[in-house]
């Protein structure tokens, strides 16, 4: 399970890296490029959470992967709350997401 962690905790901190960089991108066609990376690695970071899913209760893994499915709706709420408080401020509302999944690497 260890390999699966660090797997993990190397997909949130490129995930974190990306949108700071594309919080700096200035090019609509370079800032498509560094979305695309940063949902590859999205992608990696859900499936490596749900490969750890069945060793935190061996009893009941539905109900962890519930709750797991439960964060990203949850997720997508808070940050979209954060874009409506800061309509004219979307590279501060990008370095909070940045923030969070750099801080969510620490939490696993």
């Amino acid at each position: 399970m260890r390999g699966r962690i660090l797997v993990q905790a190397a997909l949130l901190i490129l995930e974190g890296a990306c949108i700071f960089i594309f919080a700096q991108m200035g090019n609509l066609p370079a800032s498509v490029v560094m979305l695309t990376i940063f949902s590859i690695f999205v992608q990696g970071a859900e499936g490596s959470t749900y490969g750890i899913v069945p060793y935190v209760n061996r009893v009941s893994p539905g109900a962890v992967a519930g709750i797991v499915g439960a964060g990203g709706p949850t997720g997508a709420v808070c940050f979209g709350l954060i874009f409506r408080q800061l309509p004219d401020d979307a590279q501060t509302a990008f370095r909070i997401m940045a923030g969070g999944g750099l801080g969510s690497r620490l939490l696993s």
